[in-house]
């Protein structure tokens, strides 16, 4: 039987399910994360999701975030805009 729990993480509560191995849990519509591999120090995991959602590792989200937010920044100001036209 799987273990199921809450942990609060920061401000957020959360579920914190046990899977092994082929065993998967299901987001929402359409999206399914399984178990593929388990190693001594990682885990593999399989993710299924519609083509509109994006699905990325936590630091590729995070590197992403950063240079949005960094465009954003440049474009909010009307002086690092380059007012060049062809």
């Amino acid at each position: 039987m799987p273990v199921v729990g809450l942990v609060v993480h920061g401000a957020a509560l959360v579920l914190v399910v046990t899977r092994r191995k082929d065993e998967a849990i299901v987001i929402g519509e359409g999206i399914e994360i399984r178990v593929v591999r388990i190693g001594r120090d990682e885990v593999r995991l399989g993710i299924t999701a519609p083509v509109e959602v994006a699905v990325h590792r936590r630091e590729v989200y995070e590197e992403i975030r950063r240079e949005n937010e960094a465009a954003s920044a440049i474009l909010a100001d009307p002086r690092r805009v380059n007012r060049s036209s062809p």
